[in-house]
């Protein structure tokens, strides 16, 4: 029987362009009509559905390996970050898929955002299908909540490892910091090697260090220049410089003003160049309007941070797995 890899809230395809990097494919479930479109025009596989009323009976025994990224507007600062009023609910509801009691639809309702509570969608397809790894992603402030998913898996036998890493540490041109969870039945689950850092490292008697962050102005081809970061309802704006990676990409960023010291006139980034800046290829088909390409650019996940963390689920690592207590 073949078994497959399944993306949640698979967006226009971040986890997948990783995927794709190291060989393999994956089938996305993914309710928004602009970001179906994206991953089709890709080529990658798509079941247009809502997440939290997909069920995963269907999928017991034919799925590998478990990705998920769910929504992280209710926890990003760029978002109304009501994911804060609505973090015990969610712990609560990981305590009560783990003692096999699917509180989700009472836990949604009391919710300040009912899009909180897709969090803990991973674990309801975790606990119910037990694929063999799973790697998640999401903004820094949902760390806790992995850390919690990653004691409920480690007791039925998987290894974990949650933390933050910086896409800017793995050859990304931004300095976009996120949460991970990655698990295996398999093996010992270590965190991916960054490849890159804030200042270049010297060559030793193991190898040669890791080189210097890539710049937003290499990314793009660019002259050096400025970055005046503007939200749609401001005329300020903070600014940062060209010379280093891009601050983190949100769907703001279509309100970026860049200027360059060969002249160039004030432009806006264009959803190419953001894409590029988010680790895709300057031809990725960024489908539907300029706001909803750069909701999407700004959702997904860097697929050389996404191939770096599923290096560490997909590729036996030294040490055997432990025995859970």
């Amino acid at each position: 029987m073949n078994r497959h890899i399944i993306d949640l809230f698979a967006g226009p395809g971040g986890w997948s362009e990783g995927l794709r990097r190291l060989g393999h494919t994956d089938i996305g479930l993914e309710i928004d009509s602009a970001a179906c479109a994206t991953r089709g025009a890709a080529g990658h596989r798509t079941i247009r559905t809502d997440v939290a009323a997909y069920p995963t009976a269907p999928l017991v025994g034919k799925v590998s390996g478990l990705i998920g990224s769910s929504p992280c507007q209710p926890y990003s600062a760029a978002g109304l970050g009501a994911g804060a009023d609505d973090i015990a609910l969610c712990h609560q509801g990981l305590d009560d898929l783990a003692a096999g009691h699917d509180t989700r639809t009472a836990l949604r309702d009391a919710c300040t955002d009912p899009k909180s509570l897709l969090a803990v969608e991973p674990l309801r397809y975790s606990l119910d299908i037990r694929p063999d790894w799973i790697a998640l992603e999401e903004v820094p402030s949902v760390k806790p909540l992995f850390a919690h998913m990653g004691r409920i898996l480690h007791r039925i036998g998987y290894s974990t490892w949650v933390g933050v890493l910086n896409a800017a540490d793995y050859g990304i041109p931004q300095t976009r910091r996120r949460a991970f969870l990655l698990a295996s039945t398999t093996h010992q689950v270590t965190p991916p090697e960054a490849t890159h850092a804030k200042v270049a490292e010297p060559e030793t008697l193991f190898g040669p260090g890791r080189t210097t962050w890539t710049t937003m102005a290499d990314a793009l081809d660019l002259a050096p220049g400025d970055v005046t970061t503007r939200g749609e309802h401001t005329a300020g704006g903070n600014r940062f410089t060209t010379t280093g990676p891009a601050w983190s990409l949100t769907g703001r960023a279509r309100s970026w003003k860049l200027t360059t010291t060969d002249a160039s006139p004030e432009r806006e980034l264009s959803s190419a160049e953001a894409g590029v800046l988010q680790d895709f290829s300057a031809e990725y088909p960024w489908t539907g309007s300029r706001t909803k390409q750069f909701e999407q650019i700004g959702n997904a996940v860097p697929p050389g941070l996404a191939a770096a963390a599923l290096s560490s689920v997909l590729e036996p690592a030294r040490l055997p797995l432990a025995v859970a207590a």
